[in-house]
This record gives structure tokens, sequence and C-alpha cells, in this order.
């Protein structure tokens, strides 16, 4: 009867434990983001300054952020829109192709694919700004958007792929039956069931080309180029007085990022997790 007792007894210690250790890192991790809207927020401030509450409450670091890198944020929409239809364009059909065939070759093709995703980035953009030097495209939307493409693929491809093993055989025998060709079965059949997979992939590719600052500095050697992670990097040594409108280009930055996977945070855990047992 003890023992009974104090089981729940301490399994509700250990649950209210890992409930206040949860809490403590979560408070860590978001700090950062509390502390970068807090300064957005304060008027005539330094990174020395800077209180704990924005008691001078101000949105002159907005205005000023806004109107200076309003460019640059629709750069980065574009390149990252441009590198989420490249990533998805060359992904669905490789992932399809890989899940479908039944050869030692797909082994190979997988681990290349594995070692693209593991390369530094720093490494690619070397050889990419030669080549993208020769072929006379830099400056331009289309050599940020092919070089963050290279390292969007890989892990696209691994999460379809992932999800696309999974449909069962017995779906592809009644389409054939039906007299459906490969095409045929991989846009009527399994682009509908892969809708979670393909949010994700489109997901990542979009952020990470969003966020991406060693390809877009590389690929981009003036300012006619700029994504929003140049124009902040820029910014934090020019601006250096004004804190305000750097913490608020920050947030601005960070603003589309949040909004995007909130709304597609469902089909983000589905795809993320559908395929995992498999």
């Amino acid at each position: 009867m003890s023992i009974a007792v104090a089981r729940p007894g301490r399994e509700r210690r250990v649950r209210m434990s890992v409930t206040v250790v949860s809490t403590v890192l979560l408070a860590v991790f978001l700090f950062p983001i509390y502390w970068l809207v807090n300064a957005s927020l304060q008027d005539g401030v330094n990174s020395a300054t800077v209180t704990w509450l924005p008691l001078d409450f101000s949105l002159e670091g907005y205005a000023r952020a806004f109107s200076e890198q309003l460019p640059n944020i629709v750069t980065s929409f574009t390149v990252a829109v441009g590198t989420t239809v490249f990533t998805l364009a060359v992904a669905l059909p490789g992932a399809y192709a890989l899940s479908r065939l039944r050869t030692r070759i797909v082994d190979a093709v997988l681990v290349t694919v594995f070692i693209a995703q593991i390369i530094p980035g720093i490494v690619l953009a070397t050889g990419m700004y030669s080549a993208f030097a020769r072929l006379g495209i830099l400056n331009t939307h289309l050599a940020i958007i092919l070089a963050d493409t290279t390292l969007a693929v890989p892990f696209a491809i691994l999460i379809l792929r992932s999800f696309m093993r999974g449909i069962p055989e017995e779906i592809f025998e009644a389409v054939r039956l039906d007299g459906a060709g490969t095409w045929r079965a991989f846009v009527s059949i399994v682009l509908p069931l892969s809708k979670n997979s393909v949010i994700t992939a489109a997901l990542f590719s979009f952020l990470y080309a969003w966020s991406d600052l060693i390809f877009a500095i590389t690929m981009s050697t003036s300012s006619s180029v700029r994504t929003v992670t140049i124009g902040i990097y820029r910014y934090m040594g020019a601006e250096a007085d004004a804190w305000n409108a750097v913490m608020a280009s920050g947030v601005l930055a960070a603003l589309p990022v949040v909004l995007i996977t909130i709304l597609a945070q469902r089909s983000l855990v589905d795809g993320l997790t559908v395929g995992s047992g498999r």
C-alpha cells in the first residue's frame, strides 16, 4: 500500500522537475528574442544602454529600418521563393525516382546526396563564385537562387523520399491497371498524398534561403542585389549609434519566418514525422 502511494508522489515530483527545467531552458532560449524586440522599441540607445523594459517606448527604429531595409526584404523574398521553386522542381521527381527504383545505384545516389548535405557552404561558395563569374551571372538573383538550391535540394530529397517509400505498392498497381503511366501516377497519386512532406520541404527551402548569408554575400559583390541578411550585416557596422533601428531590422527579418512557420506548423510536424518509422 505504501509503495502504491509513494509511486504517484514520485512521478509527480519528476513531472514538476521536468516542467521547471523545461521552463528555465525555454526562457533562456527565448531571451535573445525578447531582448531583440525590447531594444527595437527603445529610442536613442546602444548596446550598453538598453534597459530591461522599453520604458521610453518608440517606433522610430521600425520606421527607419523599414524605409532602409524594404528593398533588401523584397530581394530576400524573391530569392527565397525562387529557391523553393527550383528545389521542388528538382527534388520532387528525384525523390520519386529514388523511392521507386530497386537497384544498387540508389544507395550510391543517396550517399552522394548525403555528402552534398554535409559539405560546408563556404566550400561550395568558393567554387560557385568562379563558375558563376565565368557565366556572367554574379550580382543577380539567379546566382543566389542557384547557390541556395544546391544545399536545399539534398535535404528536400531525403524528406520527400522518406514519405514516398511508405506509399503502399497496391496503390501503384491499381493505377497501372487503370492504364496510367509513371508520370500520371506521380501527378495524380504521389503529389496529393505527399502534400505535408512537400510543404515541409518547401518551408525548409524557403527558410534556408531567407536566412542565408554565406552564399548571398559571396554571389553579390555590389549593392544592386542585397538580401536582408546582408543588409543587417552591413547595418550593424554603419548604424552602431542607432541600435533600435538595427534591432528593428532583425525583428522585421524574423516576422515572415515566424508567420510562415505558424501557418504551416501542422503540415511541418506531419511532414517530419510521417516517414520516421520507415
